[in-house]
């Protein structure tokens, strides 16, 4: 714990009177609001409590979702179906019809998966089969991860309306939840559900109904005497504020008590200058007086508290739990770093085979890949361009079954959707398989549909020294394509290699090197490739005095590696002046990934990864860009950016910080197997670093059995770091089993430099990115550098 300096004479000589009066009023702790009976408020339903709280029961869009609508869900042209959607009462799931009934988790979707609601024919599936309905009847509702999208149509435009403005005011509302408020409305939940015949009455069984829910498994004599002792009624059955405090034992948090008590003291209660204290003991930069006043007008929860400058219990537990008390600093959630650099000194959010919902041999092609990648940050996209039906370019997997999509709907998707998220410039990856007419289309696509938006000559100089910045190119969308040499063959074209060869090993390369067919570029589509021109890496020693900077070179990972281990610091070198781009191996059929960590640790920018496919991969990719606004941008570490680097990933040098990380508790895990009453996790925690090799290890903590709902440890892992700027730090919950591979629950992925010290909380995500909310690991973090 923390070191418990009791300066007792900072406080004025009034105020104990103060804070004992204050203490007086919060010696029961203020938790969660008790459920309401049949007559609060006139709401006769508990599972509105929830809606309540978010202030939405007397919205009409809502109340018509509660009711529930008939919609089509619309897959093919064909296959129309009409499914009764119903918003549940907690106001964060939606319960629809299927044909075959399912388990009752199969039944709903999540209103914290939504990644966008979209009005009209705005998805793929709309434009293509939904032409018997009319646009203002549609709507589609896109998920976080790799859950297809839901394309509808209601029975009338005001329906429509309906669900999207709702959902939107669902998804802003949860958006803007403290962790309190999603705690207060994830038991609600869970407590409507236990209370079998909705009388707003727990009985014993209910309750341990309620435990088993929240991934608690209580030992029986202990659950019933807790029972017993709410239940000041005697009737075996616990109602209003017997609820109230039968939950505020349940989610008891004795290590925030404990460390709040070495601070406050005998009055229970921090003043401005014991948090300050606190915050100073947390390394907390910027810590003033002034900043304790701020966190107490902010989270303080009691409203005399407030007025006398003193923060309670739970006022200090709303701080822990909000952004400001996260592992990951808050400061660098928006963009922080300096966008005036070349774009070769900046991490550059990259996708391979962009266009792919699955494996790269048979699965489907689809436009909404790539808008869900630029949901999730990606800069730089690759459009695989083949000869197409009727003059037009389609873009698929060649020689494989997935399915085509064209590339004029592509560079559409890419107009309406590269600058939701990101401002910052957009690399469209070409891998031109196309002749010179179709080629010739592209370029017209190209230049007609992005308009403005596409950069078709350099900004300053024809031949810049170095690239420009992310800055300059801020809305813009940069090609990467083959370049028209000064040397032409007889008809005038210029002879090129294919961009990209899958260079499986030495001997396959040197044989597709000698055999590859020479192609023609089409001077329309080479006049598009303005800083980034397509071009085999052949050398890591330029001439004296001969920067290229508007060269990128393809490689596939084993290339990658087999640099970074022959010509370590030669490679970080090249990559300070240059980008360059990996891709995964060929050979990954089902579209697998490898590890992005050792490429950014030799200065590669565009590290490509299929983003369909989840896994600690892409968790690492998603850790690394979680910074910097998610702006897709990140700017590299100093010995990455100079063209005269020492650096060499693969011999760091000695240790230089060493990371302590106590693992004291979590909070609310997920259930695994919702359909399994009695299924309970036995949760551990894994801490892994990613970083150079000599730095990447992983240590995990003993396994708690039956608690997923309020496990301890108190267990320290400890890290010695050699190159701790490169370094993410992966924090994960797996469900320990014996006789088979640990099941995932939830991890969280950030960068070393990012992660704060002192007493913090880490917000559980999902496989697929979505937020576990209220789950959380409460941890303590020291970082010491020599």
């Amino acid at each position: 714990m923390l070191c418990g300096r009791w300066r007792r004479c900072r406080r004025p000589p009034e105020e104990p009177p103060v804070a004992a009066q204050v203490a007086a009023q919060v010696a029961a702790p203020v938790a969660l609001p008790s459920p309401p009976t049949p007559s609060d408020g006139g709401t006769k339903r508990p599972g509105l409590r929830a809606l309540k709280k978010m202030g939405l029961t007397e919205d009409e869009d809502v109340r018509a979702m509660l009711r529930g609508s008939r919609l089509r869900k619309i897959r093919s042209r064909t296959w129309h179906k009409e499914r009764l959607y119903r918003l549940q009462e907690d106001g964060l799931s939606v319960w629809f019809q299927r044909r075959i009934p399912r388990a009752p988790s199969q039944h709903i979707f999540f209103v914290q998966h939504i990644e966008a609601v979209r009005e009209g024919h705005q998805s793929e599936g709309l434009r293509r089969f939904g032409g018997a309905f009319a646009p203002a009847r549609c709507l589609t509702i896109a998920f976080k991860g790799r859950r297809k999208n839901l394309d509808l149509a209601a029975p009338t435009a005001e329906e429509a309306q309906r669900w999207v403005r709702g959902l939107t005011k669902l998804r802003a509302r949860l958006d803007a939840m403290s962790q309190r408020e999603r705690l207060d409305h994830w038991i609600h939940s869970y407590l409507h559900r236990a209370d079998s015949n909705q009388d707003s009455k727990m009985s014993f069984k209910e309750i341990k109904s309620l435990l088993r829910m929240v991934n608690v498994d209580m030992n029986d004599m202990y659950a019933y005497l807790l029972f017993k002792e709410c239940d000041h009624s005697n009737n075996d059955r616990l109602e209003g504020a017997e609820i109230e405090e039968f939950l505020r034992r349940l989610l008891k948090r004795p290590e925030l008590e404990e460390i709040f008590h070495q601070y406050s003291g005998e009055d229970r209660v921090l003043s401005a200058p014991e948090l300050l204290e606190f915050l100073e003991d947390q390394g907390e930069e910027g810590a003033t007086l002034a900043r304790a006043q701020q966190l107490i007008q902010t989270y303080e929860l009691n409203e005399t508290a407030k007025q006398h400058e003193l923060m309670t219990l739970d006022g200090f537990m709303m701080y822990l739990l909000s952004p400001e008390g996260a592992a990951l600093d808050n400061t660098h959630t928006c963009v922080f770093q300096d966008m005036n650099q070349p774009l070769a000194h900046y991490f550059i959010s990259s996708s391979h085979n962009t266009y792919l919902t699955d494996s790269q041999i048979g699965g489907p092609s689809s436009t909404e890949a790539y808008v869900r990648a630029f949901a999730q940050g990606c800069r730089c996209v690759e459009l695989d361009c083949w000869e197409g039906p009727g003059g037009e370019p389609v873009i698929y997997h060649g020689h494989t079954l997935t399915s085509k999509i064209l590339f004029r709907d592509v560079v559409q998707a890419v107009r309406d959707h590269a600058f939701t998220l990101s401002p910052y410039p957009v690399i469209l990856s070409l891998e031109n398989h196309c002749g010179l007419e179709q080629q010739a289309a592209m370029a017209r696509h190209l230049c007609t549909i992005l308009g403005d938006m596409l950069v078709t000559q350099a900004l300053d100089s024809p031949n810049p020294e170095e690239l420009p910045s992310p800055e300059q190119l801020k809305g813009r969308v940069l090609v990467k394509g083959k370049k028209l040499p000064a040397a032409r063959s007889e008809d005038g074209r210029a002879l090129s290699d294919r961009e990209e060869e899958e260079e499986d090993d030495e001997e396959e390369e040197e044989e597709v090197e000698a055999a590859a067919q020479r192609r023609l570029i089409s001077p329309e589509l080479s006049a598009l490739a303005v800083y980034c021109h397509a071009t085999r890496l052949r050398t890591l020693h330029p001439a004296p005095n001969a920067p290229q900077p508007c060269q990128v070179s393809s490689l596939s990972e084993r290339k990658a590696k087999k640099l970074i281990r022959e010509a370590g610091n030669s490679f970080v070198r090249h990559n300070a002046r240059q980008l360059t781009r990996v891709y995964p191996l060929g050979l990954r059929m089902n579209s697998a990934n490898y590890s992005p960590q050792e490429m950014w640790n030799s200065g590669c920018q565009l590290v490509a990864l299929n983003f369909q496919t989840p896994g600690y991969e892409m968790d690492l990719n998603a850790g690394r860009f979680l910074v910097n606004g998610q702006c897709g941008y990140v700017l590299k570490p100093a010995c990455l950016r100079q063209p005269d680097s020492t650096f060499d990933p693969e011999y760091p040098g000695p240790p230089r910080t060493t990371l302590s990380i106590q693992v004291l508790t979590a909070q609310q895990l997920p259930k695994l197997n919702a359909e399994k009453p009695h299924s309970i996790v036995d949760p551990l925690v894994r801490i892994e670093i990613h970083g150079v090799p000599a730095d990447c290890a992983r240590q995990e903590t003993d396994y708690v059995l039956n608690n997923g709902f309020n496990p301890r440890w108190g267990q320290t892992l400890q890290f010695q770091l050699r190159a701790p700027e490169l370094a993410l730090v992966r924090f994960v919950v797996e469900d320990y089993d014996a006789t088979s591979p640990n099941d995932f629950v939830g991890q969280f992925t950030l960068p070393l430099s990012s992660l704060k010290q002192g007493y913090r909380h880490i917000h559980l995500l999902s496989k697929d990115g979505a937020s576990l909310s209220p789950a959380t690991l409460f941890i303590q973090i020291r970082i010491q550098r020599s």
